[in-house]
C-alpha cells in the first residue's frame, strides 16, 4: 500500500507540473474562433473536396504555405515551401476483357484493369498460378522460383504473403505487374479477397486514379494488371487443371502527367546541442473530391466530400503547432510537413520519405495527425502507443489538457499502417499517428467517414480546440525530451531504425 501511495503522489505531481508548464505556453491560448475559421475555409465547398491534383487541393497548399511564411518558418525546399510530387493520372482502357478456362470476366462486374499501357490482344495463352506473385530479396521469398511464366497469363492471390493490410495492397498494385513483366508474363490478375464488396473496390479504383509517376529508369509496366472476382473454388481448379488456357485483350490504360505538392517549413530549435535533431510533424491536407471521385454516396444537392474530420482536423492542428512553436521554440528543430495524396495511397508522404529534403537520419521522430472522425470528445486516440518510447510524454500532455488517451482503438482495422506515419516508420523513423477520440468504428464514425456529411457545421469546436492543444503540447514534450525516442525492442520497424541511425 505504501508503494502504491508513493506512486500515486509521484504521478499526480508529474501531471500537476505538466499542467503548470502548459498554462504558460502559447498552445494554452489557442483561439477557438480562429480554428473554426480555418475549418470553414479548408472544408468549404469552394475547395471542392481538396482532391489531389485539383484546384481546391492547390488552394489549400497555397494557404498552408502562406501560414508557415507568416509564422516565420524557413522554406523547407531551398527558397520554396513546396516539394513537387510528380504523379500520373490513370484511367481504365476503353475496352478490355479476360477469360480463363472458359470463365469470362466482365469489366466493372468481376474484373478491373488497373495497369498496362500497351494495347494487347492475345486470343490464346497458357495460364499459371504464382502464389502472391511476390519477390523479396531481403527475406528470400520468391513466388517465381522454378516457375516459367514467359508468354503466360499469371494469376495470384491478392496482397502480400501474410499481409493483407492496405499498405500491402497498395504495394502490390505498384510492384507486382513489374515483377511479372520482367519474367515475360503477358498479363497478371490478382484474385480479389478484401473484406469489402468488389463493387466498392471498383467504384474507388475504377475511375480516374492518381499515383506516383514511375522513375524514368523504371517505366510503368505495359502488361495488363488488375483484380478479378471469382468463386472460392477458382484457384483450386486452376491449380489442378492440366493445361489451363486463357485470353486477354486491352486497348491500354489512358495515362497523363499530373503535378501535386507537399508543403513544408523549418523552425530551428532553441537548444544549441539539440537543434541539429528534427521532429517531423505531418498531416495530409488532401481529401477525395466531388461526386463519383469520392467513392461514397452523394446526391445532386450535395456531392462535395468536404473532409472536415479527414483531414482538415489534422491540418488545423498542424498549423496550430506551427504557430505555437514559432511563438516559443522547442529545444529540437521542427519540420512542418503537410502532405498530399494520402487518400490515394499515402503518396505524398511516400514521395518525401523516398526523396527527403532533410536527411531522415537527422529526423528523430515523426508525429503524424490524421483521423476518420470522433465519437468521444473526452479523449484522443494514439496509433502506435507503446512502440516508440514516448508514452510518458503522451500521457503527461493529455493530462495537462484534461483528455483521456485511447491507445490503438479498433486494432482489427490495422490503422497504424494506414496513415502517413508508416511511410516514415518503414524507413526506420520512430513514428505514430495522433487521432480524434474513438474506441471503435461505430455508427457515429461511419456517418461522417468519407461521406458528404463531413462538413464544418457538424464539428464540435470546443473539442477541436482541445485536440489542437493536446497535439501541440505532446509534440513539444517529445521535442524537448532528454533522450532520443526509439522503437520498442522487437517492433517490426526496429531493424529499419537500427539501419537508419547506425545503431547496433
Amino acid at each position: 500500500m505504501k508503494n502504491l501511495i508513493l506512486f500515486a503522489v509521484c504521478f499526480l505531481g508529474t501531471a500537476a507540473l505538466s499542467a503548470q508548464e502548459y498554462s504558460d505556453l502559447p498552445e494554452s491560448n489557442l483561439d477557438r474562433e480562429v480554428l473554426k475559421g480555418q475549418m470553414y475555409f479548408l472544408a468549404s465547398d469552394y475547395l471542392a473536396g481538396r482532391r489531389t491534383g485539383s484546384v481546391g487541393n492547390e488552394i489549400a497548399a497555397e494557404y498552408i504555405a502562406s501560414q508557415l511564411e507568416g509564422f516565420g518558418y524557413e522554406p523547407l525546399n531551398g527558397d520554396s515551401y513546396f516539394q513537387e510530387v510528380p504523379m500520373q493520372s490513370i484511367a481504365a482502357p476503353d475496352n478490355y476483357g479476360l477469360a480463363i478456362n472458359g470463365i469470362s470476366f466482365t469489366p466493372g462486374e468481376n474484373l478491373l484493369q488497373m495497369r498496362g499501357t500497351a494495347p494487347v490482344n492475345i486470343k490464346k495463352a497458357n495460364v499459371v498460378f504464382a502464389g502472391h506473385g511476390w519477390v523479396d530479396a531481403e527475406t528470400g521469398h520468391d513466388d517465381y522460383k522454378d516457375l516459367d511464366v514467359k508468354g503466360k497469363i499469371v494469376v495470384t492471390f491478392s496482397g502480400l504473403p501474410e499481409d493483407m493490410s492496405q499498405s500491402a495492397i497498395f504495394r502490390g498494385i505498384q510492384e507486382k505487374a513489374g515483377l511479372a513483366a520482367e519474367r515475360g508474363a503477358v498479363a497478371l490478375y490478382e484474385v480479389y479477397r478484401l473484406p469489402f464488396p468488389f463493387k466498392a473496390f471498383v467504384n474507388y479504383f475504377g475511375g480516374e486514379r492518381l499515383g506516383l509517376a514511375p522513375d524514368e529508369e523504371q517505366p510503368s509496366s505495359p502488361i495488363p494488371y488488375g483484380f478479378l472476382k471469382a468463386e472460392d473454388n477458382f484457384i483450386p481448379q486452376l491449380r489442378t487443371a492440366k493445361k489451363p488456357r486463357g485470353m486477354v485483350m486491352s486497348t491500354g490504360m489512358k495515362v497523363k502527367k499530373v503535378m501535386s505538392r507537399n508543403v513544408g517549413g523549418v523552425l530551428e530549435g532553441s537548444n544549441p546541442e539539440l537543434k541539429d535533431e528534427y521532429i517531423l510533424l505531418t498531416a495530409h491536407f488532401d481529401h477525395v473530391g466531388v461526386g463519383a471521385q469520392g467513392g461514397g454516396a452523394y446526391t445532386p444537392e450535395d456531392s462535395i466530400f468536404n473532409g472536415a474530420r479527414d483531414n482538415a482536423f489534422g491540418t488545423i492542428s498542424l498549423l496550430s503547432a506551427a504557430k505555437s512553436f514559432a511563438q516559443e521554440k522547442p529545444e529540437r528543430s521542427i519540420i512542418i510537413l503537410a502532405v498530399t495524396g494520402e487518400e490515394l495511397g499515402l503518396l505524398g508522404s511516400q514521395y518525401y520519405a523516398e526523396h527527403p529534403i532533410i536527411p531522415l537520419d537527422e529526423v528523430v521522430y515523426n508525429f503524424n495527425t490524421d483521423g476518420a472522425g470522433y465519437s468521444d470528445v473526452t479523449a484522443i486516440s494514439i496509433f502506435g502507443m507503446g512502440r516508440t518510447g514516448v508514452d510518458d510524454q503522451i500521457n503527461a500532455g493529455a493530462a495537462a489538457i484534461g483528455v483521456e488517451v485511447v491507445g490503438d482503438p479498433a486494432p482489427e482495422q490495422g490503422l497504424y499502417d494506414r496513415s502517413d506515419n508508416v511511410s516514415f516508420a518503414a524507413k526506420g523513423v520512430p513514428a505514430l499517428t495522433f487521432s480524434p477520440g474513438f474506441r471503435e468504428f461505430d455508427d457515429t464514425m461511419m456517418k461522417y467517414y468519407h461521406q458528404v456529411t463531413d462538413n464544418p457545421n457538424t464539428i464540435d469546436y470546443d473539442y477541436l480546440l482541445k485536440y489542437c492543444q493536446s497535439f501541440t503540447y505532446i509534440a513539444r514534450l517529445i521535442a524537448n525530451m532528454e533522450g532520443r525516442p526509439f522503437w520498442a525492442e522487437g517492433d517490426k520497424y526496429e531493424e529499419a531504425g537500427k539501419m537508419l541511425y547506425n545503431r547496433k
